[in-house]
């Protein structure tokens, strides 16, 4: 007696298929799982065997072997526990087999037969439904399917249900798809942020363009402030790659919430994270911060507090936009297209070029601090902004003069519009495109030029000044870069006039 039952497992952000098939025998009553079953899948036998007998079913006196192909796919988790059973069952006489045919299936058993949630189901829905398979899912994932749902995923609490759904005695109600809805993103309000007026344009710009930012200057100036009100201004995502960052957080086992699904996310791990929970990694690779905020924004405030080999490993994911971890069994692939915003202090006491405060630092301790900022890293921020000291009667002030979080983020949307027309946001512009889009007059070009000499530019660096100036060209709904923009681009790149490493240190 054979049984045949379809499942998912979770391999990154994709959803492999796997065959869970059943035999029973004759012979002395046992139970195997072979396949490359890892310690939650052999533990579901036991799981199965309480969850069958206490929903009222019987469980087979005979020697049943599970075998979960493809045998070199390493399989983890509870998720493969309702399969088991359903194949049981099956194999059995106790559902009929042809029901099993054209349906997929996953989700973890108690053991009077409940359904508990599990992750990774977005994956599984969508790959699912790109083989032609109805998917059986816990009732606890309902709200996160119901992003990618269509009339081909079926939600239940208990063993029960899915039985009668399958022996077709009471059909379960097809997970209803989410209304799409393009609702703004809420956060902390820009206008709480007194003075500032050069932040906050980097700010907007940085928004505007999706560049990545640092951010300067003695601590209190609003620096982390500043940073929390960026998803603020950020346009909501688009549906698809909403909902690739909701399965990135699905597969993380973090809720996926639908009334905030096109919310761009927002990471800011603290500075003693280490290298693999940034990245990502661990014996069964789970996504990391960089991944986490795909499509958002990663703040690493206190940044040259982090360990210098933390920060370097960020290097590669911001020019490629995914992260490739390699284990000796396997390799596995997260997206990781964040945008960068970081805060520093310009020196270990945080008070050089502070107007009141005298600074304490010598200047070794100065050139060691900043030193753990590496050229090639520094080199990858588009902005470098100076947050200062604010006066008193300012930051006293009541009434706030600063525009709302809604105005900006209307600019913001119109300047990305106006890039998504040409195929891709400032950020990303690279190759003929970049030079396409960014071509500049002769007054431009000496300008640029004269700039590289004075600054001692990268072509990095000044690919990235030429992307700012475009984003500011666009904020001003101008079609050419002009030399004014160029300007104000070179303006924010304030860490390269004095470069760290290569001569004397930052002025802060």
């Amino acid at each position: 007696m054979l049984a045949t039952v379809h499942t998912r497992a979770c391999l990154g952000v994709s959803a492999p298929r796997v065959t869970v098939e059943v035999h029973l025998s004759n012979g002395l009553p046992a139970l195997s799982i072979v396949g490359l079953p890892e310690t939650g899948v052999k533990e579901s036998k036991d799981r199965v065997r309480s969850a069958l007998l206490n929903a009222g079913f019987e469980f087979p006196a005979k020697r049943i072997t599970i075998n979960l192909a493809p045998a070199d796919l390493p399989k983890e988790g509870g998720r493969f526990d309702l399969p088991i059973a359903l194949g049981i069952l099956a194999a059995s006489g106790q559902l009929p087999a042809e029901a099993l045919a054209r349906i997929e299936c996953l989700g973890e058993l108690s053991l009077d037969g409940a359904l508990r949630p599990v992750k990774g189901i977005l994956p599984a829905v969508m790959a699912a439904r790109q083989d032609g398979h109805q998917l059986l899912i816990p009732a606890a994932n309902e709200e996160e399917a119901s992003l990618a749902a269509a009339e081909d995923v079926f939600a239940a609490g208990h063993l029960l249900a899915v039985c009668e759904h399958l022996s077709g005695s009471q059909r379960l109600a097809a997970v209803g798809p989410m209304a799409s809805q393009a609702t703004p993103t809420q956060g902390r309000d820009l206008a709480e942020v007194q003075g500032q007026h050069v932040p906050r344009r980097a700010l907007e710009i940085a928004a505007a363009g999706g560049h990545n930012l640092i951010l300067f200057g003695p601590p209190g100036t609003g620096k982390s402030m500043l940073a929390s009100r960026l998803p603020g201004i950020l346009p909501p995502l688009a549906d698809a790659d909403a909902l690739e960052v909701a399965s990135v957080h699905s597969i993380a086992g973090m809720p996926v919430r639908s009334g905030r699904w096109r919310q761009p996310p927002y990471r800011a791990p603290h500075h003693t994270a280490s290298s693999v929970a940034l990245v990502g990694g661990g014996s069964s690779p789970r996504p990391g911060e960089i991944s986490l905020a795909h499509q958002g924004v990663l703040f690493l405030d206190e940044l040259p507090e982090f360990d210098r080999k933390v920060l370097e490993v960020l290097r590669e994911p911001m020019e490629s936009g995914e992260i490739v971890i390699s284990r000796a069994a396997r390799q596995v692939v997260f997206p990781a297209r964040f945008q960068l915003i970081a805060a520093m202090n310009p020196c270990p006491c945080g008070y050089r070029g502070h107007p009141a405060i005298e600074c304490q630092c010598t200047p070794q301790q100065v050139m060691r601090y900043q030193a753990k900022l590496s050229g090639p890293l520094l080199d990858r921020f588009d902005l470098h902004v100076e947050v200062p000291v604010q006066p008193g009667e300012l930051l006293l002030t009541r009434n706030p003069q600063g525009e709302s979080s809604a105005c900006v983020r209307q600019r913001v949307e119109q300047a990305r519009a106006r890039q998504l027309a040409r195929g891709a946001i400032n950020a990303r512009l690279a190759g003929a495109q970049l030079q396409e889009v960014c071509r500049l007059d002769s007054g431009g070009e000496r300008l640029v030029t004269q700039a590289v000499e004075r600054l001692g530019l990268s072509a990095r660096a000044l690919h990235r000044v030429l992307r700012v100036a475009r984003t500011v060209a666009d904020l001003a709904g101008a079609d050419a870069v002009r030399q004014g923009h160029l300007v104000e681009a070179l303006g924010y790149r304030k860490l390269d006039r004095q470069p760290t490493g290569r001569g004397t240190a930052p002025v802060g």
